[in-house]
């Protein structure tokens, strides 16, 4: 089994709890299965291309058959790479942080490369259809605040837009495991932790058998 590790988080690992959950959840599948093969793509690393202008133009040019320019091939080329190594994994672990009620810029960027007609969905007289149904996601997260109930809920904006992007491109076997209110609790931020590397041992668990038993 492949698992494409998909990190938006810039931070180091020791200064993020978030980083630090998704760690252990990968020991955790390793643990479990040592045939898993893990490969990380840390977003604030990596050459992510925009859907800007010069893109949506080359777009139109391939469409049209016309001849892009040398920076159109680069970024299309890239854009590519980027799919094909998508489309390879059998499990996405996407780890984020909450950034004022919402993702990292990176994240967006590299959902618009992935999100692709004609590869990870398609279009059908009855709407879109999802193309990769036999996938796994994971959505490791970390929310300095309290989300998840309460006052804040109303603004949890980012892990049911993750959920409908997968559910989108037909992953609707997804999950979410998160640590919150680290910020809000400094003096229970360890032990809030450990409570979600719990939560994160026990999916690994059930994920690598059904995995095994499918």
């Amino acid at each position: 089994m492949k698992v494409l590790y998909i990190n938006s988080n810039p931070k180091p690992l020791d200064q993020s709890f978030g980083l630090r959950l998704g760690r252990h959840f990968l020991n955790e599948l390793s643990n479990q299965n040592e045939n898993i093969e893990i490969e990380t793509v840390n977003l604030y690393e990596e050459n992510i291309p925009l859907i800007d202008a010069d893109v949506l133009d080359a777009w139109g040019k391939l469409a049209a058959g016309l001849e892009l320019s040398p920076s159109q091939v680069e970024k299309t080329t890239r854009m590519g790479e980027i799919l094909e190594q998508f489309l390879s994994a059998d499990m996405y672990v996407f780890n984020t942080p909450m950034w004022n009620l919402s993702y990292p810029p990176m994240l967006k960027a590299y959902i618009d490369n992935v999100v692709m007609a004609g590869k990870t969905f398609k279009y059908t007289e009855n709407g879109p259809q999802g193309l990769l149904g036999e996938k796994t996601a994971v959505h490791i997260q970390s929310r300095g605040g309290v989300y998840s109930e309460g006052p804040a809920q109303s603004f949890e904006f980012t892990n049911g837009y993750l959920r409908g992007v997968m559910a989108f491109i037909g992953i609707t076997d997804y999950h979410h495991v998160y640590t919150e209110g680290m910020a809000a609790a400094p003096d229970r931020a360890e032990d809030i932790l450990d409570a979600a590397r719990e939560t994160a041992s026990v999916l690994a668990k059930e994920l690598v058998s059904a995995k095994r038993n499918a």
